[in-house]
């Protein structure tokens, strides 16, 4: 794969490893058969699904018979999510308030149709902790959903803790399920879904360098789908299967994937690449990291993701800046880009002027030592007209 120096908005997407893609679309054009066909051709696609299946199983640490195959990280939230349709009577559901769009604004459908929807509100440093979502368990919680690692700040959550939290608390009661959106997670921090106490996580092929459109939905067990149709993924997700995109996206797992307590894959990019990076922003004039505490705290934060606010710098100047000068960044979720607000800061009780002033630069497996260089003296540039 060609290293793609000037691209730093990895969070966003990642770009697919050719040689994968080629692989998979070859596999998949031999046999092209629908995997629920009956008939050779059609058994034939279903072995190379069954294949797939247990490639991303493995390469996670898992049984092939908790993966699902969805169309990305969205929907298989909405599956985890949308499941407490089918229970008897409404409840509560927490949720952090620094989820991605596709949970947050999804919650929010399901307060208007009379579910208890309750925010969790992170600490300064935009951590959820343990002792919030005790706070706020009823014997009506149905579902506990908080991130793996947050898109916009790369702050990693506790939630090995905050499973044991609610293990030790459902003791003799009715367990609420607990969801984790590990979509900015899975390649990038070491990952154990088969932790005691986490029910559900979602996953997406794009950011980690596979092709769009293909996501997984990990399930310790098996849920009531609100989602009904043609009963494929066991009745998890109905709809053909894109046999593409599984295969693709188990062999991206294979070569990305970190489980937890194994030594992770060989990457072009280090952390000290961030952590370099990092210090020297911290250092330009008017310059803010978000939250300012990561700099003593960078062991809770992801290295691949950094938030930083610069003094008389709109966010989408300097986008536009740094885009004239050939380097990729956002100002935030790619989701949420054309809506000029910052839900995940202000959740953060981060001031006005530094969410409209902030930026996020991401990185990912191929991100250069030189690449980040670049990027900071471009940013060290354009920072300097800015602020004299």
């Amino acid at each position: 794969m060609n290293t793609i120096q000037h691209y730093f908005d990895w969070a966003a997407t990642s770009p697919t490893d050719s040689d994968i893609a080629k692989e998979s679309l070859e596999e998949s054009l031999i046999n092209w058969g629908n995997p629920s066909s009956i008939h050779s051709i059609g058994k034939a696609a279903n072995e190379i699904l069954t294949e797939a299946r247990q490639r991303a199983a493995k390469a996670m640490g898992l049984s092939p018979d908790t993966i699902y195959f969805t169309s990305g990280g969205t929907e298989s939230d909405h599956l985890a999510l949308l499941s407490v349709l089918t229970k008897p009577a409404k409840g509560r559901i927490l949720i952090s308030s620094i989820e991605h769009p596709a949970l947050r604004e999804e919650a929010e459908n399901l307060k208007r149709l009379g579910w208890e929807v309750i925010s969790l509100i992170p600490d300064k440093d935009g951590i959820i902790s343990p002792e919030n979502v005790l706070e706020h368990l009823t014997n009506d919680t149905y579902l506990v959903i908080v991130m793996a690692v947050n898109n916009e700040t790369g702050v990693i959550q506790p939630i090995y803790k905050i499973a044991d939290a609610i293990n030790n608390w459902a003791q003799g009661k009715r367990k609420p399920k607990f969801h984790v959106d590990c979509v900015q997670a899975a390649g990038k921090i070491p990952l154990n879904l088969n932790y005691k106490g986490i029910d559900s996580a979602a996953l997406s092929s794009h950011k980690i360098c596979g092709p769009r459109g293909i996501g997984i939905l990990y399930l310790k067990d098996p849920i009531d789908s609100f989602l009904r149709g043609g009963g494929q993924e066991k009745g998890i997700r109905s709809g053909t299967e894109n046999l593409y995109g599984a295969i693709a996206f188990s062999k991206c797992l294979q070569r990305y994937y970190m489980m937890e307590g194994i030594n992770p894959p060989s990457f072009e990019f280090k952390e000290e690449y961030s952590n370099e990076f990092l210090d020297k922003i911290s250092k330009l004039k008017g310059a803010t990291i978000i939250p300012p505490s990561r700099m003593e705290k960078k062991e809770l934060f992801s290295p691949y993701v950094i938030q930083a606010a610069f003094k008389n710098i709109p966010g989408k100047v300097m986008l536009r800046a740094l885009d004239a000068k050939g380097f990729a960044i956002s100002t935030g979720s790619a989701c949420s880009a054309r809506k000029n607000k910052r839900p995940v800061l202000e959740a953060m009780h981060i001031t006005s002027d530094l969410q409209e002033t902030s930026v996020r630069f991401s990185f990912g497996p191929h991100s250069s030592k030189e690449g980040i260089e670049d990027l900071f003296e471009a940013v060290k540039e354009i920072n300097e007209q800015f602020n004299k």
